[in-house]
């Protein structure tokens, strides 16, 4: 396996670690690959209960690899789409959340990574750059759905557009993070997040988030029938079980993922 993505699905925090720090992350296709085969082993990890993205070294990822797109940019660049798409679709139809943890630089398609994920901490020396207008592409790995979803068209395409670089505090006020805390105080806030999320109902998070997901192109009547059809799902499961006697019994839910 490549040692360019490592991926740990030893309990129910995965992680999916990008691992070029010596050129900050930056995308090649061997990395693409890699990450596609980790996301396809997380979500059939039945024990996977919230999936973490991080970077190693100093930064997330400063977007995709330029030398390597020069020297055959259509082929190199649709491989690397190809695969990086694949495998957020799969993230994205899985039931387990998706934590990005960021630091350093976030460029290019570590923009659009990030925010493909349902929750997002910042260090605060966050520098975010969509970037691509700067190299005369377009956006790819979800960015022109993502971006206007969470900030707002006419902000989205400033952005995209003129590609100002956003500070980590700038990005919370826009929505584009969560959370914005020391670098020091990063993996302990994640860690927290995805231990909360992983005690968690996960049958009825990925449910949850797969309705806010859809609803923004649903029309009403058939996002009233997406939520019958997901709480019929959740009421058939153990943690509903759970849940509602937990409820009885006034005391903290145990849930267990089924």
């Amino acid at each position: 396996m490549s040692t360019t993505i490592l991926v740990d699905d030893s309990d129910a925090i995965g992680r999916i670690t990008l691992n070029r720090p010596e050129v900050l992350n930056a995308l090649d296709v061997e990395m693409a690959n890699a990450f596609l085969a980790a996301c396809r082993r997380l979500v059939q990890a039945p024990q996977v209960r919230v999936i973490v993205v991080q970077g190693s070294g100093r930064a997330f990822m400063a977007g995709g690899d330029i030398a390597a797109m020069r020297a055959d940019p259509e082929n190199v660049a649709d491989q690397l789409i190809s695969a990086m798409h694949a495998g957020l679709q799969l993230l994205a139809n899985g039931p387990a959340p998706v934590i990005a943890s960021l630091q350093g630089a976030v460029a290019g398609a570590g923009v659009s990574l990030a925010l493909a994920a349902d929750f997002a901490v910042a260090a605060e020396d966050v520098r975010f750059n969509l970037a691509y207008a700067n190299i005369g592409a377009s956006c790819d790995l979800g960015a022109s759905w993502s971006l206007p979803r969470v900030v707002g068209l006419r902000r989205a395409l400033e952005i995209a557009m003129l590609c100002p670089t956003i500070d980590a505090r700038q990005a919370a006020d826009w929505g584009m993070v969560n959370e914005v805390v020391p670098a020091g105080a990063l993996a302990t806030t994640v860690d927290s997040l995805a231990q909360r999320l992983a005690s968690g109902p996960t049958i009825a998070l990925g449910e949850i988030r797969k309705l806010l997901r859809n609803s923004q192109h649903t029309p009403f009547e058939q996002q009233l029938d997406a939520e019958r059809a997901a709480f019929l799902h959740c009421a058939a499961t153990a943690d509903f079980a759970e849940g509602t006697q937990a409820f009885v019994d006034k005391r903290k839910a145990r849930f267990a993922g089924r």
